[in-house]
């Protein structure tokens, strides 16, 4: 089994670049909050990038496939910078692997967004899409962190997700703006995938520490943004925004769907049934 350490070594220097500082050392939050936060970053990039991978042999056309596999590609090498930070800080001796593949489902951190289920193409498309227009907002502000490698990785996520939202947007467009029964199956995806996007913007303790120490934005300030790029593409693809007010939360406080589970099951399967396999 490749392990994340693997899967783009040559951006290594992004986590250990030498003379940086701790958040303690900036005055404002304990170690274990920034190693929360950070993990949450890394496990929105891990579970979404294999949910992603599902796809591989299965999309409807060859570019499609192609054109997927490479996005869980980007999310899993934006994972192992994440989480080699995350173990870094934490001062416990476990790496991305070890984060990645020995936790319980109640210590992972993703939004709940994330683990839903394919469903068919469009949803998938929809869920990225929505998801994209978050992930590109907030890596341009972490561009301007307080702390140079979480800065460092931002700047480098952000090209490929630039290209990600640009891909998940024109396809949402394509296919709500087609042929009847694409619009009705991308209505019915946002309809579904809507109550799940609120908690993209509730902060808790940990986003309110990492705000104050200046490593990340408060995850509310990133809403207008992502409203008005989800407004202009809905428009474009004639999709209507859901109403209603109910929003689904806990995934960042290690609650999750089942859904999570059967991901776990099958991503962790061989480290856990082998400990300490590799290729």
């Amino acid at each position: 089994m490749p392990s994340l350490t693997d899967v783009m070594t040559a951006d290594a220097d992004l986590t250990r670049a030498p003379g940086i500082r701790t958040i303690a050392a900036l005055g404002a939050a304990p170690e274990n909050a920034f190693a929360e936060w950070l993990c949450r970053m890394g496990d929105n990039c891990l579970i979404l990038g294999h949910r992603i991978s599902e796809w591989c042999g299965h999309a409807p056309v060859l570019e499609e496939d192609i054109a997927l596999a490479n996005t869980a590609l980007d999310l899993i090498g934006q994972t192992r910078l994440w989480l080699d930070l995350a173990g870094e800080v934490e001062g416990k001796g476990r790496s991305a692997d070890t984060l990645a593949y020995l936790r319980d489902a109640a210590q992972f951190r993703n939004v709940l967004l994330v683990e839903r289920p394919n469903g068919d193409f469009g949803h998938t498309l929809m869920r990225q899409f929505l998801f994209d227009a978050w992930h590109i907002e907030m890596l341009r502000a972490l561009q301007s962190s307080a702390d140079p490698r979480v800065a460092g990785i931002a700047a480098k996520a952000a090209k490929e997700v630039a290209y990600h939202l640009e891909r998940s947007a024109d396809l949402v467009i394509r296919l709500g703006d087609g042929t009847e029964e694409s619009r009705a199956r991308m209505q019915t995806a946002l309809d579904r995938l809507w109550p799940y996007t609120g908690e993209l913007f509730m902060g808790d303790a940990v986003d309110q520490a990492m705000a104050e120490a200046g490593i990340a934005p408060d995850p509310a300030s990133l809403r207008a943004a992502w409203d008005s790029t989800v407004a202009e593409v809905m428009a474009t693809a004639t999709l209507v925004r859901p109403g209603g007010t109910f929003q689904h939360r806990g995934g960042k406080q290690g609650r999750h769907t089942e859904a999570l589970g059967y991901i776990l099951a099958d991503m962790q399967f061989l480290q856990r049934a082998y400990p300490g396999a590799v290729w």
